[in-house]
């Protein structure tokens, strides 16, 4: 099945120094993510120069839920490969930024690759329902439960999310974590974690992971206002600001965090 054009990769181009990838979370498109997308976009140089922004749509996403439990962790791993050398062949520098599994993504591509900074949003490295870690044993009896799209604070807030998800593409998002913990000493650039105070999907404790092993100095940011898919919920403002003035700094030749940080 062909994905949903309106849910599908974007590509804003820029000619700035910057280019910034995007990542959408588990079981969502990229419109989950598109607003936050743009608002980097915004951003400008000191020649009025915007960074080139690309948001692919993950494998096995935007069509329907069988396609993503075929998925394997490295097919997402290397389709984010394959966006960030095609953003380096345009571009000095490169932001990662992702929405939960996204946001693992982003930190597995900080870890083996040359990246400027780091934007994630509730990153996915360990889930509040710890009944997902025997996912790969409960996948061939269970093919899937209900879909975990949609925590959104807001009560007008909709995720386009699977509203089945496949156990076994849980079990490949465990692998994802697990991989990435482990490869958190190795990122070393500079990040902002936009952590919500109340997540119902992702555990608090993946902020302080980060914030623990990394090498790169973290810099969090309370979302007081916005459960786990803070880009389309009330704090969306915040994080796109945010997002935005870092892109902006880096593409003048400032530091990627606020105040005094090096």
């Amino acid at each position: 099945m062909s994905p949903d054009p309106q849910h599908g990769p974007l590509s804003l181009p820029g000619t700035s120094s910057v280019g910034v990838l995007v990542l959408h979370g588990f079981t969502s498109t990229t419109a989950s993510v598109a607003q936050w997308a743009r608002a980097i976009h915004t951003a400008v140089d000191d020649d009025g120069a915007h960074p080139g922004v690309r948001v692919p749509l993950l494998p096995g996403h935007g069509t329907r839920w069988e396609d993503l439990a075929g998925q394997h962790w490295q097919d997402w791993r290397d389709a984010v490969d394959a966006e960030y050398w095609a953003l380096r062949r345009e571009h000095e520098r490169v932001v990662v930024c992702g929405l939960s599994m996204g946001g693992a993504l982003a930190l597995h591509t900080a870890a083996r690759r040359d990246v400027s900074g780091v934007l994630l949003v509730n990153p996915a490295l360990a889930l509040v329902n710890r009944m997902a870690r025997f996912s790969h044993v409960l996948a061939p009896a269970v093919p899937s439960l209900e879909g975990i799209g949609s925590d959104i604070k807001h009560p007008a807030g909709l995720e386009s999310a699977y509203d089945r998800t496949p156990l076994a593409a849980v079990a490949q998002l465990n692998t994802l974590m697990h991989h990435t913990v482990r490869m958190l000493p190795a990122v070393t650039a500079p990040a902002v974690v936009f952590r919500s105070d109340e997540d119902h999907v992702v555990s608090g404790s993946s902020a302080d992971l980060l914030a623990r092993r990394s090498r790169g100095e973290v810099l969090v940011v309370p979302l007081h206002e916005s459960y786990h898919v803070a880009t389309l919920d009330r704090d969306a403002p915040v994080v796109e600001a945010t997002s935005r003035d870092a892109v902006q700094r880096l593409s003048r030749g400032e530091p990627f965090l606020p105040g005094d940080r090096a």
